[in-house]
This record gives structure tokens, C-alpha cells and sequence, in this order.
């Protein structure tokens, strides 16, 4: 569970979700429990178009983040980072849905608040350590507010890695951490 700020009837709202979106039913056959997709790469995939509008967006608030780093071992270890600027929040940009399913064989079928962060390629920091692609970032107050409220075709077009420079790598954790 985390909070996150989405549209509701009266402005938006900070509530507690989920992290994790329903799977596309494809990936599901042949399981009991629905694992969840954390990271979304293609917003405008059939699946995801139902939740493009301005309804289903959301900003997943942060201080600071982890991206997986692989050792040479195999195993991977927990890098964090944060922004380099001082500021000590920034956004992830989102998307909600109210969905049921089995998400624990232990809880059965419940209907939780659900989210999910778009990712795009990793920047340069990110990169160093984890090359496949990182969370689309926001910083700027009007891109807050376009992500919240433009139309789809704007509002997908934030999705690329912050810029250069504007993360710093703060702790590495051992893998037995």
C-alpha cells in the first residue's frame, strides 16, 4: 500500500492503493492469482488505453526510489536515488483502477485500489545500473498538471527519462541487507 494523489469528484485526492495493475488475461492463463504488473511501458496498448483519460491518471509521490543493480554473481542489490536539486519530492506518473481479483490464493477475491508507474528509458544514472528503463519522473508544477489534466496525446507525451543531472545515486545496500 502507498498513497497516491488522483482526480475525485471534488479535486483531487490523496488515498491509499496498491502498487501493482491488473495482468493482461493472456500472461494469467493457467494461474490462480493475478501477480501484478508494477511497470508500464506502453500506455497505449489495448490494455492500458481504457486507463489513459484524466479519470485513471495519478501521481505516486516520492522522496526517492530503488532500481535493481545485477551483480556479477547473479544475485542484484537495491540502488537508491534521489533528486540532485535539494527538493525532497517528486512524482511518478500514474495510473489507478478499482479492479476485483485474486491477488493471494490466503485473501481470496478482494476489489482493491490499484496502481501502476509508466516507465520509459533509463536516463544516464539510472542507466549505469539498471539499462532496461526507470519511472517517468515529474518535477515541474505544470507538468503535474498536464499529466492530471490534458488530453491523453499531451499528457503521454511526458513520458521520457528525466533529464541528465537531475538524479544522484544516494545509497547502494548489500544484497544480504
Amino acid at each position: 500500500m502507498a498513497p497516491i494523489v488522483r482526480n475525485g469528484d471534488n479535486g483531487r485526492e490523496l488515498v491509499m492503493a496498491r502498487w501493482g495493475m491488473p495482468t493482461p488475461p493472456g500472461y494469467l492463463r493457467g494461474h490462480k492469482v493475478d501477480r501484478r504488473v508494477t511497470n508500464i511501458r506502453n500506455p497505449t496498448s489495448t490494455w492500458w488505453k481504457r486507463w489513459e483519460g484524466v479519470a485513471h491518471r495519478c501521481l505516486v509521490p516520492l522522496t526517492a526510489f530503488s532500481e535493481p543493480e545485477r551483480l556479477p554473481d547473479g544475485k542484484s542489490r537495491p540502488v537508491w536515488f534521489a533528486r540532485s536539486d535539494g527538493e525532497p519530492l517528486a512524482f511518478f506518473a500514474g495510473i489507478w483502477c478499482r479492479w476485483t481479483s485474486v491477488r493471494k490464493l490466503a485473501d481470496g477475491e478482494t476489489t482493491d485500489d490499484l496502481y501502476g508507474f509508466l516507465t520509459t528509458e533509463a536516463n544516464r544514472e539510472v542507466g549505469a545500473v539498471h539499462s532496461k528503463a526507470m519511472p517517468v519522473i515529474l518535477t515541474q508544477p505544470d507538468d503535474l498538471d498536464v499529466w492530471m489534466n490534458a488530453p491523453a496525446t499531451e499528457a503521454l507525451q511526458l513520458q521520457w527519462p528525466l533529464s541528465g543531472g537531475l538524479l544522484v545515486l544516494t545509497e547502494v545496500l548489500n544484497s544480504s541487507t
